[in-house]
């Protein structure tokens, strides 16, 4: 069975899990942009903590996904990017994996969903996740858009975070829900492994 769900922004973990178990994702961008949502958010952890990523967007009302624009106001792609340097240049894979996401904070896109789906694309090459995205309807689906809702991470069924090394856990504890990045950079190929653990009962 494939998942229904939102392109979002360096998605956080329980969405690749659960992406994991099923045959492939099918991308919903007609419905509504909705703002303080992974659409255009993700979470890491940093040296004080969880630090969210915003990426600032031109809305015009009730706009589909497909339809929003980035906005190139106020140097985000510099601050993401110096953030994600600094929460994850410690991390054991971060130099593997740093040049795969770095060109995305040098370059331009237009659309906040084709922005999104890049990155999706490549984290899924670096996961060796062989699943496809489209945007076709499909009768045969799960439907998870609710997990671009960040309270649903919490109560995601079927879904129960695996621990995994973090490079602060020892400060803050293991904190779970966190953008894929969190996970990629700090277990590299054992990333797929963590997925698979979080899900076992759909496999």
């Amino acid at each position: 069975m494939n998942i229904l769900a939102h392109p979002l922004y360096l998605a956080p973990v329980p969405l690749y899990a659960r992406l994991y178990a099923s045959d492939g994702i099918i991308i919903d961008g007609s419905s509504p942009f909705v703002k303080q949502t992974f659409r255009n958010r993700a979470v890491i952890a940093t040296e004080n903590g969880t630090q969210a990523l915003t990426i600032p967007i031109v809305h015009n009302g009730n706009q589909a996904m497909r339809d929003v624009r980035i906005s190139e106001h106020g140097n985000w792609r510099h601050l993401h990017w110096n953030a994600i340097v600094s929460a994850y240049r410690k991390s054991p894979f971060f130099d593997y994996y740093a040049d795969d996401f770095a060109h995305f904070y040098q370059e331009r896109d237009g659309f906040l969903m084709d922005f999104n789906m890049r990155l999706h694309a490549v984290v899924c090459e670096l996961l060796g996740l062989d699943r496809k995205a489209v945007d076709t309807p499909d009768s045969a689906v799960e439907e998870l858009r609710h997990i671009a809702e960040p309270k649903a991470l919490a109560t995601i069924e079927g879904y129960s975070p695996e621990p995994y090394y973090q490079v602060f856990a020892a400060r803050h504890g293991f904190i779970p829900n966190l953008s894929i990045i969190d996970l990629l950079f700090n277990m590299g190929p054992e990333a797929l492994i963590t997925l698979r653990d979080c899900c076992r009962q759909f496999r």
